[in-house]
C-alpha cells in the first residue's frame, strides 16, 4: 500500500553539529560548476586555466573573511586532514618536540596525538573546567615548564558541549612561551567572526559541511611564518602543499558556504540563539531534573549546541532509538565516534571536574537557521511520550 504524506513520520533535524544541511545557493554553484568548467587546473589550455582560476577565487573569499593572506590559505579534503597535516607536520618539519592539548578535543586530534606519542613526542594534557573550557592556568603551568619546542592545540569551540575556549588568551599564552599554536575552528566558522591579524596562530582548520557546504572539502591556514612540506606528495597542486587534482566543485561549495554564512551572521545566530533558548525552556519545564551540560548559558557558548542529560531510567537508554522512530535526528555525542559503545569521551572527562557525577543519558541536540520553534515543540512533545 502507498503511504500518503499525512501518514509518513515527520522529520526534524537537529544534529547540525555533526553535518549540515547544504544551502540550496551552494548547490546551484556547485551544479554550475560541474556542467561547466571540467578542466583540469593544472592544465594549460583555456578549459584549465578557467578551472585554476575559480580556484583562486574561491581561496580569495576563504582569505577575505578570515583577514589573511591567500598565500596561507590551503585546500583540503576535510578537517581531519587538515588537523593531521598541521600536528604531523609541525613535528616533522618544525622541530616540535612536545604538544599539549586538552582531553575532550575531536578524535581527529586525539588519535593523532596518540600516533605521535608512539612516535616520541611528548603529550602532555592540561586540566579542563567544569563547563569544558580548558584550564588557562594549568595551560600557562604546562608552557612553563617546557624544555622543548612546543606546540599548543585547543579548539575554538567543543564540538558536543558548544564550550568556547578563549583563543585570544591562548595566543597570548603561546607567544608568552614562544610556542607554536593550532586551534581546530571547525564547529565555528560562518558562526564567528575570526580576524587573523588581531590573534597570532600557526595553523587554523575548517571545513565546508558543517557551514551548509559540501562533504570532501576543507581548508588549512598555514602562518606564512612558518613553512612545512607536503604532508600528501605527488603533483604541485596546492602551490606543492598537497597533491591530487583538485576537488574543484567542492572548492566553490565551500567558498560559497563561507560567503553566505559569514554575510548572513548576525541574522543566523539570532535565529539559532532564539531556538536553543526555547528549547531550554521547554525541555526544563517538561523535565525539572534534566541538566545541561557545558555553558550555563546559550550566550556562553557556542548557540547551535545544547547537550541535554536525561535522568537515568530504564526508557532513557533506548532514548535516541525512540527519537529516531519519530523521525528526529540527533546524536549522543561525535557522529565520528557513532557506533561506539564506550561512550563520549567528552562527557567522561567532564564527570571527573563536575561538582556531581554524569550518571543520566546526554543527548547533544545541535540547531541551524533553518530549523523552527514548532520543531522544538515536536521534540518535547515526543521527549513526553517516551518518559511519561
Amino acid at each position: 500500500m502507498e503511504t500518503t504524506r499525512s501518514t509518513m513520520t515527520k522529520k526534524i533535524y537537529f544534529d547540525n553539529a555533526a553535518t549540515t544541511p547544504m544551502d540550496p545557493e551552494v548547490i546551484k554553484t556547485m551544479t554550475q560548476v560541474m556542467e561547466e568548467n571540467y578542466g583540469n587546473p593544472s592544465s594549460i589550455h583555456a578549459d584549465g586555466r578557467k578551472a585554476r582560476t575559480l580556484i583562486e577565487s574561491a581561496r580569495k573569499v576563504v582569505a577575505a573573511n578570515l583577514n589573511c593572506s591567500v598565500s596561507e590559505i590551503f585546500f583540503t579534503s576535510c578537517g581531519t586532514e587538515s588537523n593531521n597535516t598541521a600536528l604531523k607536520c609541525a613535528v616533522r618539519d618544525l622541530g616540535v618536540k612536545r604538544i599539549i592539548s586538552s582531553p575532550i578535543e575531536h578524535h581527529c586530534i586525539l588519535h593523532t596525538l596518540d600516533r605521535l606519542a608512539t612516535e616520541g613526542v611528548q603529550i602532555d594534557y592540561c586540566k579542563i573546567q567544569a563547563t569544558g573550557e580548558v584550564d588557562y592556568d594549568d595551560l600557562a603551568r604546562l608552557l612553563g615548564e617546557s624544555e622543548h619546542k612546543t606546540l599548543v592545540t585547543i579548539m575554538h569551540a567543543n564540538n558536543e558541549l558548544g564550550t568556547f575556549n578563549n583563543i585570544a588568551r591562548i595566543s597570548d599564552l603561546c607567544v608568552t612561551h614562544e610556542s607554536l599554536f593550532h586551534t581546530d575552528t571547525v564547529q565555528t566558522i560562518g558562526y564567528r567572526k575570526l580576524d587573523l591579524t588581531e590573534i597570532k596562530i600557526h595553523f587554523l582548520t575548517g571545513s565546508a559541511h558543517k557551514f551548509y557546504g559540501p562533504k570532501g572539502a576543507g581548508f588549512l591556514y598555514i602562518n606564512g611564518e612558518n613553512q612545512i612540506k607536503p604532508f600528501i606528495d605527488g603533483g604541485s597542486q596546492e602551490r606543492n602543499m598537497r597533491a591530487g587534482t583538485e576537488n574543484i566543485y567542492g572548492i566553490c561549495g565551500l567558498a560559497k558556504a563561507m560567503e553566505l554564512a559569514c554575510d548572513n551572521m548576525e541574522e543566523r545566530v539570532a535565529k539559532i540563539k532564539e531556538i536553543n533558548l526555547h528549547a531550554r525552556a521547554q525541555l526544563k519545564a517538561a523535565f525539572p531534573d534534566i541538566k545541561f551540560n557545558g555553558p550555563t548559558s546559550v550566550e556562553g557558548g557556542l548557540e547551535k549546541v545544547l547537550n541535554v542529560v536525561f535522568p537515568k531510567c530504564s526508557k532513557s537508554d533506548m532514548l535516541m532509538l525512540h527519537m529516531d522512530i519519530a523521525g528526529i535526528c540527533a546524536s549522543g555525542g561525535s557522529a565520528c565516534s557513532s557506533g561506539s559503545d564506550v561512550g563520549s569521551h567528552v562527557i567522561q572527562e567532564l564527570s571527573k571536574v563536575s561538582p556531581e557525577p554524569i550518571t543520566g543519558k546526554p543527548v547533544r541536540l545541535s540547531f541551524s537557521h533553518m530549523n523552527t520553534i514548532e520543531e522544538v515543540d515536536y521534540l518535547v512533545e515526543k521527549l513526553k511520550a517516551v518518559f511519561c
